[in-house]
């Protein structure tokens, strides 16, 4: 079934972009610490809101060169009272490609030095300018994209499980335990989902790490999800238990949590796997919103939502646009991932596509 679900993706142009486009993301995320030029512990105080570098094919006398850039030099207008930066053409910095730069962990394990590209000791590159803190965009968005498009994925394994046993076992018993159950249920559906995640988030100690708070985020976002699924579960078990295969199995003296889980929930495979796709990305943007607020992921840190933060200032939309970049990828991630899920819904449920 797998098999014919990816061929049929393949076959829709617009899934088949989305997986493209996804792929991509996931490759350059996964070879972060290689693509990026510079760690993700890395600022330079005095290049502060750097504009994108410039990268030169031609040099000054018309003739193809080597890729290079120039440095920027930080000056204060005295007459409209700001900081502007204009390039130091007195030295050309020339792009190196797969040299060595910063040393880091590749995949967290093996020590390297190896960078796509970087230029020399004096150089700097900024690909998509800096932040306040003189930190490079686009390192960062490699970083912050790793927690960002993650989230999700893990979420899923904690939230799903526990959805199908418990829709599972409420629709299969039925009667007295099915409607305790469900009216539990019921009752974490009714919670608005979004402020719970604030206060809980806001309640968290001030002292944890990054990486303690990703952990809790993803648990908190699975605890109040997951019983929106299982009523859904519920209902597609109370039409399955009355099939014959799960009758032949209660005559020959199965278990009941074996029936429930060898025999009725596979049966639910369709929309387990239309429902994953279609919830990751709500993750993303649960995620991406409480780091908005300053309630997730915290800095120096870096993750998509708290690095969107800095282009809620009007002049910085206006005059530093490429603070903006976390937010056209999180569009780009969440469009992509809905596409995909539409369509794997079509491929399994073709009445879905009739109507």
């Amino acid at each position: 079934m797998i098999k014919e679900v990816l061929q049929q993706l393949w076959k829709d142009k617009f899934a088949r972009a989305a997986l493209i486009i996804l792929g991509f993301i996931y490759l350059s995320l996964l070879f972060a610490d290689f693509i990026a030029p510079y760690t993700k512990d890395f600022s330079d105080r005095t290049m502060a809101y750097v504009p994108p570098s410039k990268i030169f094919t031609i040099d000054e006398n018309g003739k193809l060169s080597k890729p290079y850039t120039y440095n920027y030099i930080r000056e204060f207008d005295e007459e409209n009272l700001s900081i502007k930066y204009k390039l130091d053409r007195s030295k050309k910095h020339y792009i190196k490609f797969f040299v060595k730069g910063q040393s880091y962990k590749f995949l967290g394990l093996i020590p390297s030095k190896i960078h796509l590209f970087t230029t020399d000791k004096e150089g700097r590159i900024f690909l998509l300018g800096t932040d306040i803190n003189g930190r490079d965009v686009f390192s960062r968005l490699l970083f912050g994209g790793r927690i960002s498009m993650t989230i999700g994925f893990l979420s899923l394994f904690v939230l799903f499980p526990i959805g199908l046993l418990y829709g599972g076992i409420s629709g299969y018993f039925g009667g007295k335990i099915d409607m305790i159950m469900m009216r539990f249920a019921e009752a974490i559906m009714s919670i608005p989902s979004f402020y719970l995640l604030i206060i809980l988030a806001s309640i968290l100690p001030s002292g944890m790490t990054s990486t303690q708070r990703f952990l809790l985020i993803v648990i908190i976002l699975a605890l109040i999800g997951w019983a929106g699924f299982a009523r859904v579960v519920r209902g597609m078990v109370l039409s399955i238990k009355n099939q014959e295969y799960v009758q032949a199995a209660q005559a020959i003296g199965a278990s009941r949590l074996r029936i429930i889980i060898k025999h009725i929930l596979p049966q639910t495979t369709s929309f387990v796997i239309v429902a994953m796709t279609l919830s990751i990305p709500s993750y993303i943007l649960s995620e991406s919103g409480l780091s908005f607020l300053g309630l997730g992921i915290q800095q120096p840190d870096a993750s998509w939502g708290n690095m969107l933060k800095e282009a809620q200032e009007f002049t910085n939309i206006l005059y530093r646009p490429w603070l903006l970049t976390p937010g056209f990828l999180i569009f780009v991630s969440v469009l992509a991932f809905n596409l995909i899920g539409d369509t794997i819904r079509d491929v399994l449920d073709p009445k879905s596509k009739v109507r």
